[in-house]
């Protein structure tokens, strides 16, 4: 019988990263009025190009987390379908969650040094899960 892997629930979690970095970007204008420069849903992408400083950090995370994605999910399913040993591609799927969460806080924190770092650490370990099935 097929279950959920801890690398699968890695996967939604990593989908679903991008969109709390634009809540994050979003939220000192939700409530706002537009005129008082408030979150503008109609225009949501040109509201977000405007902002600066850590929101506008938060809205560059999103965009790269959505980039690091196919990557991430391509290679839980090439390592699963490899035979990689299940606990190895959870536990490196699980450091490659919480570096991108640190990427994250990097990011927003401008740190771009550490941030990049931790980019670099990421790749790796996607590249571990990609080849962990290898034989």
């Amino acid at each position: 019988m097929a279950r959920f892997t801890v690398a699968h629930w890695c996967v939604l979690l990593a989908a679903l990263l991008p969109f709390g970095c634009a809540a994050l970007a979003k939220w000192p204008g939700v409530g706002k009025r537009r005129s008082e420069g408030g979150f503008d849903n109609a225009e949501p992408r040109a509201w977000l190009a405007r902002q600066q400083g850590w929101q506008a950090r938060a809205n560059a995370a999103q965009a790269n987390s959505f980039e690091a994605l196919p990557f991430f999910i391509g290679a839980v399913v090439i390592a699963h379908q490899l035979g990689a040993h299940r606990t190895i591609v959870d536990i490196l799927a699980v450091v490659f969650i919480t570096l991108r969460i640190i990427y994250v806080a990097m990011y927003v924190a401008d740190m771009p040094r550490t941030r990049s770092a931790i980019w670099f650490l990421a790749l790796l370990v996607n590249v571990a899960i990609l080849f962990s099935g290898w034989r």
